[in-house]
């Protein structure tokens, strides 16, 4: 059975979230927090993401991200891509880092972004 496709579109809004493999952390020190970060930063400059908020669990995260180009998949596969490759080579492992596909719930840009802002900083 396939996926079903995502829907992608300029100006969308999307609630993303990923976890670790078996559960397992993904930020394991500061540096990996410091990296991800960074993998971030790339996407907004390469890919034109808007990362309005973010928050690193151990062993999760979660981003509200608008996508003014409509190009989400290009976005999370250099994201989740990068952030994987750094993670298996500085720990000198190979396979999976995160649990399946990510979550990308596609939102309304006004009170539901409003109240998972607030859901998000709560762990800040």
């Amino acid at each position: 059975m396939a996926r079903p496709l995502r829907i992608e579109y300029p100006g969308a809004f999307y609630h993303i979230t990923s976890r670790g493999n078996e559960q397992q952390d993904i930020f394991k020190s500061d540096s990996d927090r410091t990296r991800f970060l960074s993998y971030l930063e790339s996407a907004t400059e390469r890919y034109k993401a808007v990362i309005h908020v973010y928050c690193l669990m151990n062993n999760h995260y979660h981003l509200l991200l608008e996508t003014p180009m409509g190009n989400l998949s290009q976005i999370m596969r250099h994201i989740n891509g990068a952030y994987t490759t750094y993670y298996n080579t500085k720990r000198q492992r190979a396979g999976h880092l995160l649990q399946g596909r990510y979550k990308a719930i596609l939102i309304e840009a006004d009170e539901y972004a409003e109240e998972l802002s607030r859901y998000i900083k709560q762990y800040l």
